[in-house]
């Protein structure tokens, strides 16, 4: 079997290059790809088009690439915590798609599957539906959404075996199982890399056929807002 264990984050986002469209896992700062994202930050691409439900923080998660403006797009869902995300989309640095959050999550699953497109009610009527095709099924309007599927995905996981089969952790597992299927070649950087078997069968998330490779980080596990009495 060849491995599909890299050494870090720099060896595991190689061949990721300018222009090309990149899918990332997590939910707010709970499950993001960190330490891939910083690697991108210093490999320097540029005009990237970055697909996740939310943009970071100012100085965290892909608030990182927004501060070097290597983004050009986000595809998202909220955007509501980066002041530097508002900053660029006002002064047209930034295109922004907003995307609904559960048809992101379907946009997602159906790329991964091999579906290029599906009808979806949610968003008829509205700005997020103007230029898609619409269609009625039973009495009620649908609009065409494509699925997505990136030149590369990235993941944040707790547990991997070196075939790549991921277990996510509680809340992390969010969009990331999503993601994992979503790219043309999938990095996972998880807390514990286990040996071959070690994992029980029932209890994997993503299986390894969708994941090229993996590494070992570090993380800092940042809370979002903090919230005292």
């Amino acid at each position: 079997m060849i491995s599909k264990i890299y050494k870090n984050a720099k060896e595991a986002v190689h061949g990721v290059k300018n222009n090309m469209t990149l899918v990332f896992g997590g939910f707010g700062l709970c499950g993001i790809p960190e330490n891939s994202i910083q690697a991108l930050r210093d490999l320097g691409v540029t005009n990237l088009t970055c697909i996740s439900n939310n943009a970071g923080v100012d100085d965290f998660g892909l608030g990182l690439l927004l501060q070097t403006r290597q983004i050009t797009k986000m595809v998202s869902s909220y955007v509501g915590e980066n002041d530097l995300f508002e900053k660029l989309f006002l002064s047209g640095e930034l295109e922004v798609e907003l995307t609904p959050q559960g048809t992101l999550a379907e946009k997602m699953r159906a790329g991964g599957a091999g579906i290029p497109a599906f009808f979806t009610p949610t968003g008829v009527g509205t700005l997020v539906a103007e230029g898609k095709e619409i269609r009625q099924y039973n009495g009620r309007d649908y609009v065409l959404e494509e699925s997505i599927v990136g030149d590369f995905a990235f993941v944040k996981a707790w547990k991997a075996d070196p075939f790549g089969n991921l277990i996510f952790r509680k809340t992390s597992r969010n969009f990331n199982p999503l993601a994992a299927t979503a790219g043309k070649i999938t990095v996972a950087e998880v807390e514990e890399i286990v040996g071959l078997g070690e994992l029980d069968p029932n209890n994997i998330h993503t299986p390894g056929v969708f994941v090229q490779r993996i590494f070992q980080g570090t993380f800092e596990k940042r809370i979002e807002n903090k919230t005292l009495r």
